[in-house]
């Protein structure tokens, strides 16, 4: 039976010991979307949203809160990230795909890292645009794929 790692045995909270962990070479990459009226999708792509490059502040922002996980899940690592990337589909009629590919060389995972960039280049999409589309959808925030470490690769299936 599986068990949930960041519970101890008397059902408290706590932050997993990793210190006894392999280094290995590890990397995660998720994906997510936001969906918005075509004529805000518009807007983004051609570059005349009147806030400037709404793609480029959310990359800007997302690679900021890939490296800041540890403060805003409580139980994340703070991990030494060797690399991010943060792309972006426009995906007519009405959305843009955020994907983010998150590196380290650590004792634990960086997939709360790629999830915490996707949502909140989502939120970023979100703000940069609430003035003429208030009501856009965040979500379809999973996880892709992971490698690396004791639990192996993990690869979405149909994806």
């Amino acid at each position: 039976m599986m068990e949930l790692t960041h519970f101890d045995a008397r059902g408290r909270a706590r932050m997993v010991e990793v210190g006894e962990k392999q280094e290995t070479r590890r990397e995660a990459v998720a994906q997510g979307e936001v969906v918005m009226q075509p004529a805000t999708l518009e807007l983004i792509a051609s570059g005349g949203h009147k806030k400037g490059d709404v793609l480029g502040v959310a990359r800007v922002a997302a690679i900021m809160a890939a490296k800041n996980t540890a403060a805003l899940i409580p139980m994340a690592h703070p991990i030494m990230i060797t690399g991010v990337d943060v792309d972006f589909t426009i995906a007519p009629p009405d959305r843009v795909l955020i994907q983010a590919s998150v590196r380290s060389t650590g004792r634990t995972g960086v997939e709360m890292e790629a999830l915490t960039a996707v949502s909140v280049a989502a939120l970023t999409i979100y703000d940069m645009c609430k003035a003429v589309d208030r009501g856009m959808v965040l979500g379809n925030i999973r996880l892709l794929r992971k490698s690396g470490g004791k639990s192996g690769t993990f690869v979405r299936e149909g994806e």
